[in-house]
């Protein structure tokens, strides 16, 4: 098979790294994807390092069996816990991974104070332990831990008062603290963003880092000389471990557009 024909293999701890698909679509409309959600075992925030690496470790090769030239890791915990070892293990294939947007955040901040929610295991990871380091100095940065929101766009509860209550537990520090900027750390996140933007208010700029996954992915594909040489649009083909009727209908929610979704058999 021509490289250049080979899919994008995305994956996530569940739905969220949807988020970050649409972004890599929109900049790579003519390849072909494949997106992994690991719902079973949604949020990956509450697991150990090490289920995380094992765990990232079968979804990787899970999607180099199907033809990945590429791999993005649309989750910021895996990010944090295995995209090192992944980039040693197969160091002939791209690994593209996130990262909180805290330099960003840091640069648009009026009141010098940033907010950052997220899972509680990309923030006690070393990772952001060192971006906060290297770009946090001079600024406040205020640390929220989520705990149940991921949940909630895995059911596709993203207008529920249950979810609205949650959120506004959680953004009230970030605002009483002065936060003018809010880095949404997760890749579930953005799905709750036009709630998010009713609760703290047009003053405050909300930072996501599917945009900048996008651009790594297209110069990495550029640098190798992998980018699709195929005139029409690419396609999606969708995975999911949750239970398959939810599946289906919480995916085709997130993308936009009804697809179908396969049983994920790891």
């Amino acid at each position: 098979m021509d490289k250049t024909q080979q899919i994008i293999g995305v994956f996530d701890s569940g739905v969220g790294g949807i988020s970050v698909l649409k972004h890599l679509f929109d900049a790579l409309p003519k390849e072909n994807y494949l997106y992994l959600a690991d719902s079973k075992n949604a949020p990956y925030g509450d697991k150990s390092p090490e289920f995380i690496r094992q765990r990232s470790l079968q979804l990787t090769r899970f999607l180099i069996q199907h033809h990945a030239k590429a791999i993005v890791v649309a989750c910021n915990t895996a990010t944090a816990a295995a995209a090192s070892m992944l980039r040693e293990q197969f160091p002939s294939i791209p690994v593209i991974a996130m990262e909180p947007a805290i330099k960003p955040a840091v640069e648009v901040t009026k009141t010098g104070v940033v907010g950052v929610m997220a899972t509680s295991g990309t923030l006690q990871s070393a990772q952001f332990a060192a971006l906060l380091e290297h770009y946090g100095q001079g600024v406040q940065v205020v640390t929220q831990a989520c705990h149940g929101l991921v949940e909630c766009v895995e059911q596709g509860s993203l207008t529920q008062a249950h979810t609205r209550q949650l959120l506004e537990q959680y953004l009230q520090p970030l605002l009483h603290a002065g936060a003018d900027t809010i880095v949404l750390g997760c890749t579930h996140y953005p799905f709750l963003k036009p709630m998010i933007a009713e609760i703290v208010g047009r003053q405050v700029n909300l930072i996501d880092t599917g945009q900048a996954v996008a651009k790594q992915l297209l110069r990495r594909l550029s640098e190798a000389d992998l980018l699709s040489k195929q005139d029409e649009k690419g396609q999606v083909a969708f995975y999911s471990n949750a239970q398959q009727k939810d599946a289906a209908q919480v995916v085709s929610a997130l993308w936009g557009q009804p697809v179908a979704v396969a049983p994920l058999p790891i």
